[in-house]
């Protein structure tokens, strides 16, 4: 009963401001550099950029990006899949929480920004992972339901984690995708009002009841260009301080597809004084020589954004088998574009995060 007090009256809107009024001060600096960053230009990102990458795996230093472009992502992605699991010491993709800490440590500490997304396994079906749809999911880890009190395990789990960054600002992206049909916090699992009742109790958990205060809130679809459908599941303005979406190249459409879904985010997002993201994109084994300048810097094209996170370089990937990656390397057909695309005036890297000092007044 006191939790759902908590939640009724957390029922208020707060558009054009922060989620977290009680958020730290860096936090709230990022929040307000974010606000602004879209005039200068866009992050650009990287999931699992420090863990690993194509042919290696936890080196000191080592990076993807910064070997093809001589500086590191200014958006570094991780991910908490797994830590809910019993004794989980490593995340869905097999990078340790331990050293996932010391990574996004580097990467705070040279002026780089960091996004946590979570695919939380599903309560009914472990073996499927996130990517169980099967419907009551969500109902029943919300209060009252026979896996509430499994839930806010979870939540412990992830908050432990995020508490022992020790105020590092962390632009939490939970339940991502959620307009898709493939996950269990997914349009066809759940109705809306299940949905924002899960992210409404999540945030609600978070910061009063675990007193966590450096975490932005980011509301993330699946590429929708329907305001009604990227609506529909919003939980309020003041839950929410940035919108995304997620889309990737399939075809000859994605320019198209990304100027529509772009097009769609900048009117919601000034309407709700929203930031506003890219919260994935990429073409996997980036085939095309010039995708970076010829492809995406077109399909962001004059929208205003604050970032952009390319998925994660696996290498070659035995389950699929095929290469599996989003970002060059050394010798890799687009390197030589993405270098021109590194030094577009847009673009911004880590330095440029450093030296924009996105952590301070």
């Amino acid at each position: 009963m006191k939790i759902l007090c908590g939640i009724l009256l957390f029922m208020g809107t707060a558009a054009f401001a922060q989620a977290d009024k009680q958020a730290n001060a860096e936090t709230k600096n990022l929040y307000q550099h974010l606000q602004q960053l879209p005039a200068k230009g866009f992050l650009v990102g990287h999931q699992d950029d420090l863990a690993y990458g194509v042919n290696w795996k936890y080196k000191a230093g080592n990076s993807d990006v910064k070997a093809v472009c001589g500086d590191y992502p200014g958006l570094y992605g991780w991910d908490l899949g797994g830590i809910e699991l019993p004794g989980g010491d490593k995340n869905l993709d097999g990078v340790p929480f331990k050293k996932m800490k010391q990574y996004i440590r580097e990467g705070y500490e040279r002026g780089g920004v960091i996004t946590i997304s979570w695919h939380a396994r599903s309560p009914f079906g472990a073996e499927k992972g996130a990517w169980d749809t099967t419907h009551g999911t969500v109902t029943s880890i919300l209060p009252g339901g026979v896996n509430h009190a499994l839930y806010k395990e979870w939540l412990d789990k992830v908050a432990g984690f995020l508490q022992s960054l020790n105020g590092i600002p962390i632009l939490f992206r939970p339940f991502h995708e959620l307009t898709g049909n493939w996950f269990w916090w997914g349009r066809t699992a759940c109705t809306p009002d299940e949905f924002k009742t899960l992210w409404r109790f999540t945030v609600y958990y978070l910061k009063e009841e675990k007193h966590l205060h450096n975490l932005l809130y980011v509301y993330n679809t699946s590429g929708e260009t329907k305001r009604a459908l990227v609506l529909e599941r919003y939980p309020g303005d003041d839950m929410v301080d940035v919108i995304s979406f997620d889309t990737y190249q399939y075809d000859d459409s994605f320019v198209k597809n990304v100027q529509q879904q772009l097009a769609l985010l900048d009117s919601i997002v000034t309407e709700k004084g929203k930031i506003p993201a890219l919260g994935e994109t990429g073409y996997e084994a980036i085939p095309d020589a010039s995708w970076w300048t010829k492809s995406l810097l077109p399909a962001i094209g004059n929208y205003k954004i604050a970032y952009v996170l390319l998925w994660r370089n696996h290498g070659y990937n035995e389950f699929m088998k095929k290469m599996h990656y989003y970002m060059p390397y050394p010798g890799q057909l687009s390197a030589e574009d993405f270098r021109v695309f590194y030094n577009d005036k847009k673009t911004l890297f880590e330095r440029d995060a450093a030296e924009l000092g996105l952590y301070k007044q």
